[in-house]
Order: structure tokens, then C-alpha cells, then sequence
């Protein structure tokens, strides 16, 4: 069964054609700022987006209405979503184009792409896989210590979820009897509390836990307040902004990439050294605090994404949480794959479709 993941990014739009499980190509489509400057709106992006694929897919000769299924990251939804792979239905599409989400987001396009391309393609199936919305909290979880606030679960599902996979097949076990620590340490990061094939509580991914090449994690709040009424900044988005996209190690070194800072502090530099030692020691601090949640009865931690691709903060990281559990390696984000994994689950019947209603 040939499969197509779509993964719209920021400035990319990343694809990959697979047979069942098995990559055939996968093209990473890189977008100019000079094209998407009038589509300020994302949902603006979905006919240009899904033009280039099409593009790109006749380039290599692919026809659509081969592709059995097509399957597109999930979205910042606002209802409560249980872990898994979700056939697109028309309350989806709806949800994404009524704004009915928590944000703006690229990953809201997946579904649109593949539900439209499905659709030509003479009916075949659309998918999402995991979307970033899921929520298994247990009820503890969910209170904040400030009434009119809860914690919600925002969480990078699709990887976390998916090297827990991986990793249950390489200790010949089930998902779903293993208590994981999954640390998704990308721009911003998941730190997840995984209870028999459950995520029971994680970090916000954009409000809490570590701070990260990007973003703050968790800070004084009363200090955050005196900073939001201060009028150094325009309005509530603009904080946000700064807040989720111009904080962590950017914030303080002005740049995200941890090569550049790796750089710095093997020339010596002793402030860089400090940033970067800072975020793992919080790293660090936050996969204890879920080993806590766990009671301590953790089968393994998993360290994935963009940043466990570092020796220095995987070494040093290591350090400080060897004695919970062994650690296991899934460097990278492997989206792509992730999707298909979730779709072939369904089209194999090892998974039932969830339904979006």
C-alpha cells in the first residue's frame, strides 16, 4: 500500500512516499518568505501548498490515484483527543476553517492537504497521526494552583508516540504495558510521563517545563506579570511571540542552532557554556519530575528530536538521570515515518480508525 505523509512546516513543506512502512522518497520543499508574505493567514497556504505537492509528486512520476492513503500531521484542535490515527471528516476540516483551534499553526494544514488530495484521488482514505492536542491527563494533572487555569496537554504526540513504538518492539514488549519517560527535546520541548500506552502528563510544550532553544519554559509568573504591564511590548501576541519563539537559548545567545553555541563554548566561551548547561540541567530536573509521576517505576527514558543529535547535552544529560532508568536513543524527529507508521497501523488493522466528532 503506498502511503503519502505531508508535513507542512513554517518555511517547508515535507513529504514522503512509502510503501506500507518503507520509504520510497521523501523531499523536503523549501519555501521563500517572498512567497508566503501575502498568505499571512495559514489557512491561506492550503491551495498553494497543495499545488507544490502535486508538482512535485508529477515530477516523479507519481499518480495520485495510486496512493491508498494520505495523511497529514495533526493540529492544534481544541477538543480533548485521545492518542492515535483519526480518519479527516468534514467537523474536522470545519474546526480548522471556523479557527475552532488553539492556533495558527502549519500543522493545521496536514489535514486539510490530505483530506482535498483524498478526495481527488477518487475517495481514498485521509488521515492525521497523534496531533499535538492530544490529551490523556490524569485529572491530577490538569489542576494549575491558580483557579480559572488549567494545565492542558499540548504535546509533540506524533514522535513521542512514535518511539515509544520503537522502542517496545526492540525490547519485545507492548506499548501499552511499558511506563516511558519520552524526552522530545526539538525547538521547544515535550517531556512526557507515558503510563501503559498513555500520556499522563508532559510539560506544555510552548508554556512549561525546560526552557529550550526557543522558547522560556516555566518562569517566575510574578515576575512575567511585572514584565506584561511594564509597555515594552505592543500587546498580549507580541509577549507571546517573544515567549514561544525568541526565548531559551536565542533569548540569551542569539542564536538557536547548538552547533553555533557548541562552537562558542569550545573557543573558550564560558557565558555560552552556561546557557547550554543551564537547559540541560532543567532537562534533566523535568524527566525527574515525571519519573516522580511514574512512582518511580519507569522501564526506560527515550531521548529524540532535533537536539538528542548533540554529544554534549546527550552526554551530559546522561549524567544526571542514569540512575532512573536506561536510556534509550532516537535522535531526531522522523515525522515523516511517524505518519506512515500511524496510517499502516490502521490500514493493516492493527489499529481501529479514531473518529473526530
Amino acid at each position: 500500500m503506498k502511503i503519502l505523509s505531508i508535513n507542512p512546516g513554517g518555511l517547508s513543506t515535507k513529504i514522503g512516499l512509502f510503501e506500507n512502512t518503507t520509504p520510497i522518497f521523501t523531499m523536503d520543499i523549501q519555501h521563500t518568505e517572498e512567497e508566503l508574505k501575502d498568505l499571512i493567514d495559514v489557512k491561506q497556504q492550503f491551495e498553494f501548498r497543495k499545488k507544490v505537492i502535486i508538482d512535485k509528486l508529477k515530477e516523479k512520476s507519481v499518480d495520485i490515484k495510486d496512493i491508498e492513503a494520505f495523511v497529514g500531521r495533526g493540529g492544534l484542535f481544541k477538543r480533548r483527543l485521545k492518542a492515535g490515527t483519526y480518519e479527516v471528516n468534514e467537523t474536522m476540516v470545519e474546526d480548522i476553517l471556523s479557527g475552532n483551534i488553539f492556533g495558527d499553526h502549519p500543522s493545521n494544514l496536514g489535514c486539510l492537504i490530505a483530506y482535498s488530495l483524498a478526495k481527488e484521488a477518487n475517495g481514498k482514505k485521509a488521515f492525521i497521526v497523534d496531533p499535538i492536542s492530544i490529551d490523556e491527563f490524569i485529572d491530577e494533572a490538569r489542576i494549575s494552583g491558580f483557579p480559572g487555569i488549567e494545565r492542558i496537554s499540548l504535546v509533540h504526540a506524533l514522535n513521542v508516540r512514535a518511539t515509544s513504538f520503537k522502542l517496545a518492539k526492540k525490547l519485545n514488549r507492548s506499548f501499552y504495558d511499558l511506563n516511558l519517560v519520552v524526552s522530545h527535546l526539538g525547538s521547544g520541548f515535550s517531556i512526557a510521563a507515558i503510563r501503559k500506552g498513555k500520556i499522563i502528563d508532559v510539560n506544555n510544550a510552548n508554556d512549561g517545563g525546560p526552557f529550550s532553544p526557543q522558547r522560556s519554559g516555566s518562569i517566575p509568573v510574578t515576575q512575567l506579570v511585572d514584565v506584561a504591564f511594564s509597555g515594552k511590548y505592543k500587546n498580549a501576541g507580541e509577549l507571546k511571540r517573544t515567549i514561544t519563539k525568541k526565548s531559551g537559548v536565542y533569548g540569551y545567545l542569539g542564536t538557536y542552532n547548538l552547533i553555533e553555541v557548541e562552537e562558542k563554548i569550545n573557543s573558550g566561551d564560558k557565558y555560552a557554556k552556561l546557557i547550554l548547561d543551564a537547559m540541560i540541567y532543567q532537562i534533566a530536573k523535568e524527566i525527574g519530575a515525571m519519573s516522580a509521576v511514574l512512582d518511580g517505576e519507569v522501564d526506560g527514558i527515550i531521548l529524540t528530536g532535533g537536539v538528542a543529535k548533540s554529544n554534549y547535552v546527550v552526554k551530559n544529560l546522561e549524567k544526571k538521570i542514569k540512575w532512573i532508568a536506561p536510556i534509550y536513543h532516537y535522535p531526531g524527529e522522523n515525522e515523516l515515518e511517524s505518519l506512515a507508521m500511524g496510517a499502516y497501523r490502521v490500514l493493516s488493522g492493527e489499529e481501529k480508525a479514531k473518529i473526530y466528532e
